[in-house]
Formats: C-alpha cells, sequence, structure tokens
C-alpha cells in the first residue's frame, strides 16, 4: 500500500458537526531571522478576514490570530522584512493552537525560554503546529520523542541524527499526531494548515478556503515525489562500475547470480557487499533505479507509459503503477500532468 500524504493518528472529525469547543487563538511565533513564506502560510490560512464566514453560519466564531516573540524589540526575517510581535511568550498561555513558521536554521540553539512556553502550552491542551525546520523547535521541548514528525527532505537526515527518538516520516508532506503537528516544506505547511481547518470545521469550510488560496483541498502523494534523486550511501568503491552497468541495463532481467559473476564475488559475499554500498538489496535498488528512470522518461518525453514500463524493465504498465505509487505515492498519469516539462 503507498503512503499517504498525511498520517493520522487518529481519524480527524469535524468539530463543527460535532459541536467540539475549541480554543480559537492561534499564536505564531516570531524569531529573528523569521521564515517569510512559512509565516505568511499560517497568516493567509489563520489571520486573513473572512466575513463571508459568519458566527451564524459557522456556529462560533473564526480564528483569532497574533504573533508572539521571546524578544520586545522589532525583528528581522527574510527578505528585508521586518515584524514587531504582539506580544511575549505570555501569549502562548491563552492560546489553542500554537504554530511554529520554520526556524532561523538547522543548528540554530532554540532558546530555554521558548522550549518550557512550548512545553506549558502543550500540557495546558494546545496545539503545537510546526512547517518545515520549525520541527527542530518542537524537537528540542523533547515532546516529539517517541512520535511521529516530517520535515522537508533536505533537514532529514539532520533531524535523525540529532533527535535518534523521533519517529521520522520522510515521505510525508504532513504528520497529525493529535495534539502536535508537523509539516515538510514550505508550501506543505499550507496543506497542514487546510487540514486542521478540515479537523476543526470540516471538509466543506476547508474547501472554501483551498478556494480562497486557489489551491488544491488535498494533495495526493508525498514529498518523494519532489525530491531529484533519492538519498544514498555512497556508491563509490568496487561495486561502482556494476551498478553503472545495472542503471544501462535497466530494461534486462538480472539475477543475483549473474550480477555475482559479473562482481567477481560469491553470491552471498555479493549480497552482503552490496547491502553495505547501498544501504538496500539488489531487488529494492533496481526498482528505486527503474523508477528513477521512469520518472525521467515521464517529465520528458511524451511515450506511453505502456512503453516507459518496457524500457525501465517493469514489464508492464500495471507493475510500474503498483512500484510507483510504492515509492513515490501518486501515479504515473498523475506524475507527469505535475511535472512534464513543455516539449516543442
Amino acid at each position: 500500500m503507498p503512503k499517504s500524504a498525511a498520517v493520522l493518528r487518529k481519524p480527524a472529525r469535524a468539530a463543527a458537526k460535532t459541536g467540539a469547543p475549541i480554543n480559537p487563538r492561534v499564536a505564531v511565533l516570531a524569531y529573528e531571522g523569521l521564515c517569510a513564506f512559512e509565516f505568511s502560510c499560517a497568516a493567509e490560512v489563520f489571520g486573513l478576514a473572512r466575513p463571508e464566514l459568519t458566527r451564524e453560519r459557522l456556529g462560533r466564531d473564526w480564528y483569532r490570530f497574533e504573533t508572539c516573540a521571546a524578544q520586545r524589540r522589532p525583528l528581522r526575517g527574510q527578505y528585508g522584512l521586518k515584524i514587531q510581535a504582539d506580544g511575549g511568550l505570555d501569549r502562548l498561555a491563552r492560546a489553542g493552537t500554537v504554530i511554529v513558521p520554520g526556524w532561523s536554521g538547522s543548528d540554530a540553539p532554540v532558546p530555554a525560554a521558548i522550549a518550557d512556553a512550548l512545553r506549558e502550552a502543550h500540557a495546558r491542551g494546545a496545539r503545537l503546529l510546526s512547517i518545515c525546520s520549525g520541527v527542530f523547535v518542537l524537537a528540542a521541548t523533547g515532546l516529539l520523542d517517541g512520535r511521529r514528525a516530517t520535515t522537508h527532505w533536505r533537514y532529514l537526515e539532520t533531524l535523525r541524527e540529532r533527535y535518534p527518538r523521533i519517529r521520522i516520516d520522510a515521505n510525508a508532506l504532513y504528520v497529525d499526531e493529535g495534539h502536535l503537528l508537523t509539516s515538510a516544506g514550505s508550501a506543505a505547511g499550507l496543506d497542514l494548515c487546510l487540514h486542521l481547518v478540515r479537523r476543526d470545521w470540516g471538509p466543506r469550510i476547508a474547501n472554501h478556503v483551498a478556494r480562497r488560496l486557489v489551491i488544491a483541498p488535498h494533495r495526493e502523494g508525498g514529498q518523494a515525489q519532489y525530491i531529484e534523486r533519492p538519498v544514498q550511501r555512497s556508491e563509490r568503491g568496487a561495486l561502482a562500475p556494476l551498478l553503472d552497468d545495472m542503471r544501462r541495463r535497466l530494461a534486462e532481467p538480472l539475477t543475483i547470480a549473474e550480477l555475482a559473476r559479473i562482481a567477481a564475488m560469491s553470491e552471498r559475499s555479493f549480497m552482503r557487499h552490496f547491502k553495505q554500498a547501498t544501504g538496500a538489496t539488489p531487488a529494492d535498488w533496481l526498482i528505486q533505479a527503474r523508477v528513477e528512470r521512469a520518472r525521467e522518461l515521464l517529465e520528458t518525453t511524451p511515450a506511453s507509459i505502456d512503453r516507459i514500463a518496457g524500457e525501465t524493465g517493469f514489464g508492464s504498465a500495471i507493475t510500474m503503477r503498483h512500484h510507483f505509487r510504492r515509492k513515490l505515492g501518486v501515479s504515473p498519469r498523475d506524475y507527469r500532468q505535475r511535472f512534464a516539462r513543455e516539449r516543442g
């Protein structure tokens, strides 16, 4: 089964349908070096006035948006942006939802005052949400230990090395762990913010907000489809020529016996050395290489799915669709529609 764009700890329900109360205050953390796009994602979804969504229509008030910061002075953000937060970290004590819109750097320390305020807010029942590198702020609190989380694919290895107790989902666009929510890079923050609106108000209101944003209310697949090449261990060494040969022969049926013979090793020794060099079995490595080649052909040629399946060694369009969905979370057809380059 392919991984979905999100990982949900429990089925989301529409609070507006059940009458479940929510605290409408949304506090967004501002900081020196503020990530402008990530901040704008939160502001656009939760801070924009929506007079068409009246109390009579919703049954209660829309979100109340405010900013907070550890510093009382004006802060500098990206692209020459300057921001004066509405108040200090005491705002978190009243918020129902706290958003960390990125962070000043994956290596930047998280002040103890911020970590303490987030832990206190969480203990009081607030929902903590991070966008992109903002996951490092939540991770510093220890609240993500033993839980699922995600971030931009560029930061995955750093997050995994620094916080090994976090159960990282490398493919998800966002992960919902109830009161702890994390998203992948930048635009995935919009996906997560819309998801929270859907949790609070149901699909009809979430779809309305998505239309105002002129974006899809839900994106299929995970962030693996946006990575140019998968992160792999070093392939240098004795097996490098063989791996290059395997890439050239993707359309051919390659057996372990033949590959071991080319590498001048016993099959058992070959399997061990291959896993050490690539981090995968020969079968898994071939599937990944075939998916990568299929991606390239879908992006750059008008060839049919059947023809691409044959040229990449999948044999049939059905088999190719299965592995494509398993690795990237989308079908070959949908991938082509999103990423095919213009051809003259």
